[in-house]
């Protein structure tokens, strides 16, 4: 059984938990986490989403879940990310680039979604064979530039889940904001993150 904290409508905890379902059902507030993970090339890695999956099945997205009742975000990203794509980053590895409060209904399927999102950029050195994913939850990985991602919200690409979710753009240009702050900040060592970016 998965259960979640509840959150109140600021983001507090309420000392309540709930199973998954009955939040998704009672559109309770709870704790969502997401990272945009970047290779030494620049890419951001994206993964396709199980057809099994009820929510936006096949379709490309990046790491993430929901936080388990107990758990810090911070936590539960880094397990988010050994489950669905085999990896252990480092918590010092994530960057946390901030916070959204997010409502969506999927009327199709009776989910009224309602939680605070924390949005993390991780920087590591995997290339694509070394991860292993969780055939669950996850069908396919890639790599995809800045550039390709621009391009796919320019064509309205419904593969992508970010074209969908207007928060998802939010995101999107907050990690762009980030990786000059990245750059600089790493600018003595190995990573060093030289790519192009259409700031908008």
């Amino acid at each position: 059984m998965e259960l979640l904290d509840v959150l109140d409508e600021n983001g507090n905890l309420t000392g309540r938990a709930e199973e998954r379902k009955i939040v998704h059902e009672q559109g309770l507030w709870h704790i969502h986490v997401g990272v945009w993970i970047m290779n030494q090339k620049g890419e951001l890695l994206f993964q396709k989403r199980s057809p099994n999956k009820i929510i936006n099945p096949n379709k490309w997205t990046r790491t993430g879940g929901h936080v388990d009742s107990g758990e810090t975000p911070i936590k539960g990203i880094q397990r988010e990310t050994e489950e669905e794509i085999g990896v252990k980053i480092p918590l010092e590895k994530f960057e946390n680039i901030g916070i959204d409060k997010v409502q969506i209904y999927f009327e199709d399927k009776k989910i009224y979604n309602r939680h605070f999102v924390y949005n993390y950029f991780a920087m590591v050195d995997y290339k694509l064979k070394d991860y292993k994913i969780q055939t669950e939850e996850v069908s396919d990985l890639k790599y995809m530039t800045i550039e390709e991602i621009e391009e796919a919200r320019k064509n309205n690409d419904e593969n992508y889940t970010f074209i969908k979710f207007e928060k998802d753009e939010k995101i999107i240009k907050a990690g762009i904001k980030q990786i000059d702050k990245l750059n600089e900040k790493y600018k003595d060592n190995n990573f060093l993150y030289k790519i192009t970016v259409h700031k908008k």
